[in-house]
């Protein structure tokens, strides 16, 4: 029987799919979300129209493409330091009003016929540096609005309330492009902010216990977040299987206005066709998805919407139909969403609480840049062989990779338990200026039996890795000359403030392995925990002796 809860590091089904709703809270920011996107979905259709009718050449289409994905790629680093730092829904406010001003000003431009290439590439930056920021903010701040049983359910109807834009926004900016002119997306892109920003003036965020510790800063913080996801073997594994996909399946939205226009021979409808028909499909695919996931498991799934991509790629190389790429595209849709819902799912089960916003933000790097580096790869490769050479060529690629990232399997964070442990007793520390002192180096020292060192050896390398995720940047196990049975480990941390975060972090899964580790020790012999303060030695005389020195 499944508990209906939630520990950190697995999410666990709750029994109904639409329980989030009942949080008035959750409700409202998603409707004004979904409308927000909406906006966003119209603005980024215009934009591509627009660019294609500015400057139809495939590398101009495609900067667009790489300007709305370039910016998150280069700051949701910081933005997930940021989110992790202060307040999340002040921080949201900030960029949302920033965002308004931005797409009004634009829309006003546009109207006037006053937009350049170089204009809308500006401002398709600074409206993507803006989502970089909004993102990792607003994934981090969801387990805030529901209750802990409810998150996945949360996660889950906020991917379809993406796909809903998705599906609405395209085919409405078609629409309007046609019948009121291209300025009547950006327009109502800037209209849609006004929800998004009231709903936020007026809700009140529950605080959340946190550490007691005085607040990290900015680059410590996103060293942190880099050094987890560098030594989390779950996260790292889900980076690689996202570039593998994310690289090529960028082909098909980065050519997709060219396809629409030069292609199909069609107008800002049959684009907004297509990308609206992406939008039902990834809705389609988001209601099938629970029953799939439960049936074949994440690995499956991420290969099969690798395989529709590829398959869609293929088709609109070498079907210049509407119809046929409209059904393409619902395929596409569907297979998007498989494999970027699978991938998310794979990365929240992979962090703990204390860097969720940072490594979300890692995720969310890899993802954009990916995007943004295929975008420039597939718009170059278009104008030197064309549309559809390109398309296969990104098609093939996709399906080379299938059997070489194979082993980088998903999911493997769903059965860690993430939470603190607090296992881990306070240390001991009677110097006054502890805080000040730098490095810090811990160092365990263990009595192994013979028998056991291999083991032993084998676990401690397992440990290395949690201890780097933790905080330490440097690690070392060293095996006593004189008594062989003797091992001393050793880890570095920056200064006493990040150990005392260190004991804060230690998961449960952690601990598992120390226990482990603890039962191959030799009887009644516990590990000897010793701290080590950086000393700062006395400046030179000029006669070359110490100072205070009487020799």
């Amino acid at each position: 029987m499944v508990d209906s809860k939630q520990t950190e590091g697995m999410l666990i089904t709750p029994s109904s799919p639409w329980e989030p709703f009942r949080s008035r809270a959750f409700a409202i920011l998603w409707v004004v979300t979904v409308i927000s996107n909406i906006g966003t979905w119209m603005n980024d259709v215009g934009a591509g129209w627009l660019m294609a009718s500015l400057d139809p050449s495939p590398v101009a289409v495609s900067l667009v493409q790489a300007a709305t994905t370039l910016p998150v790629f280069l700051f949701a680093l910081l933005a997930g330091a940021l989110a992790d730092m202060f307040d999340r829904r002040k921080l949201l406010i900030v960029v949302n009003v920033v965002m308004a001003a931005t797409a009004t000003a634009f829309a006003l431009l546009v109207y006037l016929d006053a937009a350049t290439p170089t204009v809308l590439i500006g401002v398709t930056f600074i409206l993507g540096t803006c989502a970089a920021f909004v993102a990792p903010a607003w994934q981090a701040i969801v387990p805030s609005l529901v209750p802990r049983h409810a998150l996945q359910s949360a996660i889950a109807l906020n991917s379809t309330g993406i796909n809903v834009s998705r599906a609405i926004g395209p085919a409405l900016a078609g629409v309007l492009i046609f019948s009121v002119g291209i300025y009547a997306p950006f327009a109502l892109n800037a209209i849609s902010f006004i929800g998004i920003i009231l709903a936020l003036f007026l809700w009140r965020m529950t605080p959340e216990s946190g550490s007691a510790l005085p607040r990290e800063h900015v680059i410590p913080a996103i060293v942190a977040g880099v050094r987890y996801a560098l030594h989390s073997a779950p996260l790292k594994a889900t980076l690689i299987r996202a570039v593998s996909f994310f690289l090529f399946a960028s082909a098909y939205w980065a050519l997709l206005p060219l396809i629409a226009k030069t292609s199909l021979g069609g107008d800002a409808r049959s684009y907004g066709i297509l990308v609206g028909a992406v939008g039902v499909g990834a809705v389609l695919g988001a209601l099938l998805l629970p029953k799939l996931r439960r049936r074949f498991g994440p690995d499956i799934i991420a290969m099969a919407g690798t395989l529709g991509t590829a398959c869609v790629l293929v088709v609109f190389a070498i079907v210049p139909n509407l119809m046929a790429a409209a059904a393409g595209s619902l395929l596409a849709g569907a297979s998007w969403i498989g494999v970027l819902s699978t991938l998310n799912s794979s990365v929240q089960t992979a962090l703990p609480s204390w860097v969720r916003a940072r490594g979300l933000s890692v995720f969310i790097t890899v993802f954009f840049g990916a995007m943004s580096l295929g975008s420039i790869v597939w718009g170059q490769v278009a104008q030197t062989v064309g549309i559809p050479a390109a398309l296969i060529i990104a098609a093939v690629g996709a399906l080379i990779l299938i059997p070489i990232t194979w082993r980088m399997k998903l999911g493997q964070g769903e059965k860690l338990d993430l939470a603190p442990s607090a296992h881990w007793p306070s240390p001991v520390v009677v110097h006054e200026n502890a805080h000040e002192r730098s490095p810090v180096m811990t160092m365990i020292a263990y009595q192994v039996p013979l028998e056991n060192h291999q083991r032993f050896l084998e676990l401690t390398k397992v440990l290395s890795h949690a201890r780097k995720r933790s905080g330490a940047y440097s690690w070392g196990i060293m095996q006593d000359a004189e008594h062989p049975d003797r091992f001393s480990e050793y880890f570095l941390e920056t200064s006493w403030l990040n150990h005392l975060r260190h004991h804060e972090r230690v998961s449960g899964a952690d601990r598992i392995i120390q226990d482990e580790i603890r039962g191959l020790l030799a009887p009644d012999i516990t590990p000897v925990v010793t701290h080590l303060l950086g000393v700062k030695m006395p400046p030179k005389s000029k006669a070359g002796l110490w100072k205070g020195s009487d020799k």
